[in-house]
């Protein structure tokens, strides 16, 4: 039986649900496509957002050989073969889901074929392709970043579900959406899934009651597609971040067990380590850090005893978000107020017609200073005396906040 997302994925641009800031009108992508000239190009985002149907809406829009290949089941023999067919072929489509668990040997195959355009490449990943995918072919493709849906999306997607089945005889009622959207959690399949469920198991009804009982009694079928992994890495974050090693220790088993990639595990450490732990514990980044190495050089199943080492750390540690919140306040005053010009005492003066033009001007080397410290503004004008940067209230942290004092007083505020 053809299940209730494979019937509804949309065949069109004008069907597709989502993603407007790349394929609504104008939009960068669909410019492409309308001109029948698209580059190599990899869809980076969530699971369940449209990634796989917006590759073969592509081929279909523009009339290609459309050849798939899974990263999971396939490797450098299955890469050639279909590259062979595809000299054969005009402009063919090369779509490889979860390219970023393919190898560098399985990704360097891909390179003379997309160089020469015998294939045009389109890989879909749920990992930020500058860490998981090799230079040489990242610098071939254009990177797209696909957005999770939003509430909009899925109501779309749950009214697109009760007209399949209106058209099938069935009267489906949506009482009650949040419970389908909460547990898809912006993950289209996911949503279908439920709904699909849910109808087939009786229920002409959808409320929040009826849809949690009914996915609760059948969590094994709903996550039939292996979404639960991005679940479980969720409370794995979140468990060190409530500063639990016994529920961090608890879900790093459940991924080892479920033979989750060791390097995604620490990679997600290397990034907790400076999203909320950072300068409350700077030490954090470097074990961090250094785990990521270890589990680089030794792999599975060793390395599961450096992982749950750095898990306990970073779950035990002092906590704090101060410097990730800090460069989301610079970043968004570099948004409202553009690219404001550079103070020219702080500009750098390499010639001698940038001295004569004042760069450089009254600069004070700080060196030169008692304390290795003098004030002077570093913003450029209309920022003077913002503070991005509060922080934390932890031991080290208050020991910065009375450097800060110190050196700026007022100015700063602290």
């Amino acid at each position: 039986m053809t299940p209730l997302a494979e019937i509804l994925r949309p065949k069109s641009l004008d069907e597709y649900i989502g993603q407007q800031h790349l394929i609504g009108p104008g939009a960068v992508l669909r410019t492409l496509i309308e001109s029948g000239n698209i580059p190599s190009m990899i869809f980076w985002g969530p699971p369940g957002i449209g990634k796989t149907t917006l590759a073969m809406i592509i081929s279909q829009t523009l009339k290609r050989p459309f050849h798939t290949l899974s990263a999971i089941s396939s490797g450098v023999k299955e890469v050639r073969e279909v590259i062979n067919a595809a000299q054969e072929e005009e402009g063919a489509i090369l779509f490889i889901d979860e390219i970023h668990r393919f190898n560098k040997a399985q990704q360097d195959s891909l390179l003379g074929a997309v160089e020469r355009g015998t294939i045009t490449l389109i890989g879909a990943t749920t990992e930020n392709p500058s860490f998981e995918v090799i230079s040489a072919l990242l610098s071939r493709c254009q990177v797209y970043v696909l957005k999770e849906f939003g509430e909009e999306e899925m109501r779309q997607l749950i009214a697109s579900a009760v007209r399949h089945y209106a058209n099938e005889g069935l009267d489906i009622e949506v009482k009650e959406a949040d419970a389908l959207m909460r547990i898809s959690g912006g993950d289209a399949r996911k949503l279908l899934n439920a709904v699909e469920l849910v109808v087939n198991k009786g229920s002409h009804v959808l409320d929040n009651k009826t849809v949690t009982e009914v996915i609760q009694q059948n969590l094994a079928f709903y996550d039939k597609g292996g979404e639960m992994h991005y679940d479980i890495i969720s409370a794995f974050i979140k468990s060190m971040r409530g500063s639990d090693p016994n529920g961090a220790v608890y879900w790093l088993a459940r991924m080892i067990a479920g033979g989750e990639d060791p390097l995604f595990i620490a990679r997600r450490m290397l990034i907790f380590a400076s999203e909320d732990i950072g300068n409350a514990n700077p030490n954090a980044l470097l074990l961090a850090n250094a785990t990521f190495e270890a589990v680089s050089k030794i792999g599975y199943p060793e390395c599961q005893i450096n992982l749950s080492q750095c898990a306990c750390y970073l779950a035990c540690s002092a906590k704090s978000n101060a410097t990730y919140m800090a460069l989301a306040n610079a970043e968004a005053a570099v948004k409202r107020w553009g690219d404001l010009p550079v103070p020219l005492h702080i500009r750098n003066a390499p010639t001698k017609l940038m001295k004569n033009m004042g760069y450089g001007d009254g600069y004070k080397y700080a060196h030169d200073y008692e304390g290795n410290f003098t004030q002077q503004e570093y913003l450029p004008a209309g920022l003077e005396g913002s503070r991005f940067y509060e922080p934390g209230n932890t031991p080290r942290e208050n020991e910065t906040r009375r450097s800060l004092h110190e050196h700026w007083g007022a100015k700063y505020g602290y």
